[in-house]
């Protein structure tokens, strides 16, 4: 299905797939009277829930993300995210503000695969780009979010797009109450370390050292943020880690998703940790990974260099499939309690 919403004729949008019929209902939303649409979480952190957000700080967010990036009336962009979610509902508020022509594809894993025209605006999963990689040149400005994009995957970019492409690839740094990104991070072709917030965002940290977040256009209260940062200045950050999964080892606080970064930069394949309770320890560091048991991965891992000896896993997990939430985030609560 394609959308243009410069023309846009709500009674002659096609409605053949369970997608297409979800994105119509979404559209029939948000051109209603009603001042609110209805939001779900996706639950990777906590149980899922659904808030009402105004539609006017949907527009506001929208204008922040398609001024960063430049677009314009008649630009092409492309919806292949789950639109119960902010981050597909963005996309078509985007499409709304600045009369973008959207293509629509139902969500997988591989939404680029039938892909064959220039598209000069996507959001995508890394898992989805990781399954896209062939197919990434079709797309001008790529944002990724809804997991931290890992360092074997920002190679992988580099390796298929080359050194000469004008193309540019972001990672995001949001959440549902933030009505999607309020900072991005470009990852391609230059790659930066720091998130630079958008304009009118104001960043600090509370006693725990977890961002606090104050953008009155998106919200009137102070968000605070369970996520440990190091502020650079007003408005750059790099992301630690969340509090949530920092584990007590042996009376050494550890940061599980730098560990995470540390691992993926070695193999291909998905690593989590997380902890496990130990008498001794009171935590005890396990890592699992995606796929099947194998001796060259392992041997890998053992020659990490680790910053700390306590940092290298006490124990490797080889799991079929890592649980994740229905917008591809590892799901860290169902990933513990199948362990």
């Amino acid at each position: 299905m394609m959308i243009d919403f410069k023309n846009l004729n709500l009674s002659h949008l096609p409605s053949e797939t369970e997608f297409e019929k979800k994105v119509n209902a979404f559209l029939e939303e948000w051109f209603s009277d009603k001042k609110t649409v209805s939001v779900q979480t996706s639950g990777s952190t906590g149980t899922p829930k659904i808030f009402e957000i105004e539609k006017r700080k949907m527009m506001a967010s929208a204008e922040m993300t398609c001024n960063f990036l430049g677009l314009k009336v008649g630009d092409k962009a492309l919806l292949c995210l789950p639109v119960e979610y902010i981050s597909g509902k963005m996309m078509i508020v985007r499409s709304v503000v600045k009369n973008l022509i959207l293509k629509v594809t139902a969500p997988s894993v591989q939404p680029l695969q039938n892909i064959n025209e220039k598209i000069d605006f996507c959001a995508m999963t890394p898992l989805q780009v990781e399954n896209s990689l062939e197919h990434l040149y079709w797309i001008k400005n790529v944002i990724i979010g809804g997991a931290a994009v890992s360092e074997g995957l920002k190679d992988k970019i580099f390796k298929t797009l080359g050194s000469k492409s004008t193309q540019r690839v972001f990672e995001t740094y949001g959440m549902s109450e933030t009505l999607s990104h309020i900072a991005l991070k470009q990852i391609y072709p230059v790659s930066e370390s720091f998130f630079t917030a958008f304009e009118n965002v104001d960043i600090s940290t509370d006693e725990r050292g977890c961002l606090r977040i104050f953008a009155p256009h998106l919200t009137t209260e102070v968000l605070q943020t369970n996520d440990l940062v190091e502020i650079k200045n007003n408005n750059q950050f790099r992301f630690l880690g969340r509090i949530d999964n920092v584990i007590n080892s042996g009376g050494a606080k550890i940061f599980l998703e730098q560990l995470e970064a540390l691992v993926k930069k070695e193999i291909p394949n998905e690593a989590v940790f997380i902890g496990r309770k130990d008498e001794s320890l009171g935590q005890k560091l396990i890592l699992i990974i995606e796929g099947q048991k194998s001796k060259e991965i392992i041997d890998k891992i053992s020659k990490i260099p680790f910053e700390k000896s306590y940092h290298r896993p006490k124990e490797i997990i080889f799991t079929v499939k890592i649980p994740r939430t229905p917008n591809g985030k590892v799901n860290r609560i169902e990933l513990k309690s199948i362990l």
